[in-house]
């Protein structure tokens, strides 16, 4: 069963930074494209960045020179580097696989999820 645990999240001031990770299994990590999303109070789920077996990304708006999606094939981990926090910023961070950067349709169940709070 495929499984991904996210970690790093916390309490941040805003303009701070914080480094989420997201442990896969029972998946072909290498060959996956995977993303994060992220989730705030009383919105939808939404997706934050992405990142194919190639390397080549994608950003939501808000996050684009803020935000950097990488991962380490060796390791079967994604991160994200997440800089000049905002509070909107704000939500449970999520992993999942994907089928492509433009198809915007997760492959498997959601793990745990990581918190994210931005705020003075």
């Amino acid at each position: 069963q495929v499984q991904f645990v996210e970690s790093g999240g916390g309490l941040v001031q805003p303009g701070g930074s914080l480094r989420l990770s997201c442990a896969a299994s029972e998946i072909i990590f290498s060959i996956s494209t995977m993303a994060w999303y992220r989730q705030a109070p009383g919105k939808q789920r939404e997706l934050v960045a992405a990142i194919d077996s190639g390397g080549n990304t994608n950003y939501e708006n808000s996050v684009k020179g803020r935000f950097t999606i990488s991962r380490d094939d060796t390791k079967n981990t994604l991160y994200l580097q997440m800089n000049t926090l905002k509070p909107e910023d704000t939500a449970v961070y999520y992993c999942n696989a994907r089928p492509s950067l433009t198809i915007s349709l997760t492959l498997y169940d959601w793990g745990q999820g990581t918190q994210v709070t931005v705020s003075s």
